[in-house]
């Protein structure tokens, strides 16, 4: 079947090629969006992809699986666009005199994957040289943790680490030497010890919800006592793109006070659905007026659990158009 349809998109049929790539397209979207870590610049560059395949299609001589094949162009496509520069996106203006962050972070490209998409993945098995589970490897602290990392390490840690593919077929792909590859892996394993990501590893989807809506719960409800209570000592609150980061209970506890301030003052209310991203527990926030019918997307939380808390609150300022990836309306109906 596979041979027939090969055939047929060689010669010029469109329909054919689309049917032949069709079970590898979300999996090398995924590929693209832990390269890159911005599902914006991941879509964009599977379309780069899909087009370069079709072109070069009357020279791919099976000398690899298309899979490979598919993968190598995709992973090419993915390095030229880190070499000529991320689309960094603009930070946005807070609507109020934010406190002094604790830090600046410099990952502000970063967004959150839908994980109702991970599903259309039909064969998410890695090979036998990963030494990471696919849900681990699109974890969201192992994605931050990958973007540390120079452009190749990157693709040579994804490649070997998290699909499997061995040492000489990673080399093949970038067009390099096995011992290269070698050296690029043991750099990049090094890199990510020292930033030591800390996975969530073993889901609990219950606990995951429960822990979800008692932060919701809290946060729509202006409860800063009750949403502080969740955090864990350490819990940590990032913004992407903004690159204000807040450590520990007292920083997080002061952001919130003020952003809860400024939503007392103009009446702003927020109303927060559940969802799923990276793995993660998430929730979709909109945003209403006092006098608004409908509640607009006001961003996207992905909540870290740790220790039967949250050690980790990831406030993505999402463009609206990423709310559909979701299964998330572009609008609800504000409370009365």
């Amino acid at each position: 079947m596979q041979t027939d349809l090969l055939d047929r998109a060689r010669s010029g049929d469109e329909q054919a090629f689309a049917e032949l790539t069709a079970g590898y397209r979300r999996e090398l979207h995924v590929h693209c969006y832990r390269m890159l870590g911005s599902f914006t610049d991941a879509e964009d560059l599977l379309q780069e992809t899909l087009l370069a395949a079709w072109q070069g299609l009357p020279r791919y001589e099976q000398r690899a699986s298309l899979r490979s094949w598919l993968y190598r162009i995709a992973t090419n496509r993915c390095l030229n666009a880190l070499r000529s520069g991320r689309r960094r996106p603009p930070e946005p203006t807070p609507p109020f005199d934010p406190p002094e962050p604790t830090s600046r972070d410099a990952l502000t490209w970063l967004q959150p994957y839908p994980d109702a998409l991970l599903d259309e993945i039909t064969d998410p098995a890695p090979g036998p040289e990963a030494r990471y589970e696919s849900h681990a490897a699109i974890e969201l602290a192992f994605i931050t943790a990958l973007q540390h990392l120079p452009p190749r390490q990157t693709a040579a840690l994804v490649l070997r680490d998290v699909l499997g593919y061995s040492t000489n077929e990673v080399a093949a792909m970038l067009d390099t030497t096995p011992t290269a590859v070698k050296g690029a892996l043991q750099r990049a394993r090094n890199t990510l010890a020292q930033h030591k990501p800390e996975m969530h590893g073993g889901i609990d989807r219950s606990a995951d919800a429960e822990i979800a809506r008692r932060f919701a719960d809290a946060y729509a409800a202006a409860d800063i006592d009750a949403a502080v209570e969740l955090l864990t000592d350490d819990a940590w609150l990032t913004m992407p793109p903004a690159p204000h980061r807040y450590d520990g209970i007292a920083a997080i506890r002061e952001f919130w006070s003020a952003a809860l301030a400024y939503r007392a003052r103009d009446r702003i209310r927020i109303i927060l659905l559940p969802t799923q991203a990276n793995n993660l527990p998430a929730l979709a926030a909109y945003q209403a007026g006092v006098d608004d019918e409908f509640a607009s997307p006001a961003g996207i939380f992905v909540l870290t659990p740790s220790r039967g808390q949250i050690g980790a609150v990831t406030r993505f300022h999402t463009p609206p158009d990423l709310y559909p990836h979701f299964g998330l309306p572009l609008r609800v109906r504000a409370a009365t």
